[in-house]
């Protein structure tokens, strides 16, 4: 897939505000400073497209962008710590709730896993609730450019088999590095796989 046109639709507190549910939606979600934001660039060759920060909990509110004119990209709040209230982090998780558990059109949610990093409780968790949801998820293991001792491929195989105590069959997994632009052909390739199959039903 060539990404022609992106561009930042609206945010939006709650799923209820969001433009219709007309066409495609692939959205992207993580624990705080995960990096979904520069994913977002990095996918959509722009790089002051999604705002980005160093300080967990930037992203507050649910962010539309309208890619190729023919599907959503959302860029959700990151989950579990960030340098921000208790009441914040409550509405935090009433935005994604409502919006995983009621986008209809939501064809993929891209749960951001840091590669650096040894299986993560709290990212267990979460995949864990989407597939009790029944949510189609791709998992997409970022910061890959930054393994220093070659932790990646070993933190990657961790988590799949921590998963798969619970998962029958293990959702789609990506290496990304926003910085090196890894994993970018495979990710939109997965997304343009995911239209097209969907348009012929």
């Amino acid at each position: 897939m060539e990404i022609q046109t992106a561009r930042f639709i609206k945010s939006y507190g709650d799923h209820s505000q969001m433009s219709p549910e007309n066409i495609p939606e692939f959205a992207f979600i993580g624990r705080s400073n995960v990096g979904k934001s520069s994913l977002v660039n990095m996918l959509c060759n722009n790089k002051s497209l999604a705002k980005t920060s160093s300080t967990p909990g930037k992203t507050k509110l649910i962010n539309q962008f309208k890619v190729n004119n023919n599907w959503y990209l959302v860029d959700l709040p990151g989950y579990g710590y960030a340098r921000v209230s208790k009441t914040d982090k409550k509405q935090f998780d009433h935005i994604i709730t409502n919006y995983i558990a009621h986008r209809q059109n939501l064809y993929c949610l891209f749960v951001l896993i840091d590669s650096r990093l040894p299986p993560q409780q709290i990212d267990v968790e979460f995949i864990h609730k989407c597939g009790e949801l029944g949510l189609p998820i791709g998992l997409i293991f970022t910061k890959s450019d930054k393994d220093k001792g070659k932790p990646v491929a070993k933190n990657v195989e961790t988590m799949k088999t921590e998963l798969l105590k619970r998962w029958d069959e293990l959702p789609p997994t990506f290496i990304s590095s926003a910085i090196k632009g890894t994993g970018k052909t495979e990710i939109l390739g997965y997304i343009e796989n995911a239209i097209d199959l969907n348009s012929e039903i």
